[in-house]
């Protein structure tokens, strides 16, 4: 075999070699991703947060979580209390099914970041049998939204670096997201430690619940014309008269 064809046999290695090293980096981040919702679905709090980076935090509702620190004050301390009873794990007569969809992960250039888009849909409720039913929260309900996060390789392992996830709708199962009713204020109002399970920034963005329908941008351009959509005049949010 020649010089040449060995310096392109080589090269062709190469290629496939990096090839195949994206698409197991592509499937670990759906993986990190849906096993994230699998521990959500049954309150384990704990694993929830050592899928994250270090330094990393989460977007909820207009405020942000940073560190190891804020993302247990988050999930191990107030999404912990109000749903398992400061339990962690599944507790009897709770349904939390939060299912991960539509996923599309992009891989950046150095091969130690990356971006995915899911779809959140959640199923949820108390079964009338249950001793204790928080009466914050609905008999039986359902809840959408998307994440736009970003993901990080730490010592050859994928973790969250960002959770940012934008809720969309709530609603009722009797009445259903016809007539329910879009959420109203702000969700956290103070932040940490004035607020003991508060955020440590609160953001500027405004939610756009049902019947509003705001996109959000995506991170990716569009894989035939490969240009970024822009946003437009019209953001699925009612104008007001």
């Amino acid at each position: 075999m020649s010089e040449e064809a060995i310096r392109l046999l080589t090269q062709q290695v190469a290629e496939l070699t990096r090839r195949m090293t994206v698409q197991e980096d592509i499937h670990s981040i759906r993986t990190l991703q849906f096993k994230y919702g699998y521990y959500m679905d049954k309150g384990l709090y704990d694993e929830v947060v050592d899928l994250f980076a270090v330094d990393g935090e989460l977007h909820f509702m207009g405020g942000i979580f940073r560190g190891k620190a804020g993302l247990r004050r988050l999930y191990c301390d107030r999404l912990r209390n109000s749903f398992t009873d400061g339990h962690n794990g599944p507790v009897y007569g709770l349904l939390a099914d939060h299912m991960q969809l539509q996923d599309i992960v992009d891989v950046g250039r150095d091969g130690c970041t990356a971006k995915g888009r899911f779809r959140a849909f959640l199923q949820g409720g108390s079964h009338e049998t249950k001793e204790s039913i928080n009466p914050r929260l609905p008999l039986q309900w359902w809840e959408a939204g998307v994440y736009e996060n970003e993901y990080v390789k730490e010592g050859g392992v994928w973790r969250i670096k960002t959770l940012d996830y934008y809720m969309f709708w709530q609603a009722d199962f009797e009445t259903g997201w016809a007539h329910s009713k879009p959420y109203e204020g702000h969700f956290f109002a103070k932040t940490y430690p004035e607020d003991p399970g508060g955020p440590d920034q609160l953001t500027d963005r405004v939610p756009g619940f049902w019947p509003e329908t705001p996109l959000v941008d995506f991170h990716y351009n569009h894989p035939v014309t490969g240009k970024p959509w822009i946003r437009g005049r019209s953001d699925g949010r009612r104008k007001e008269s």
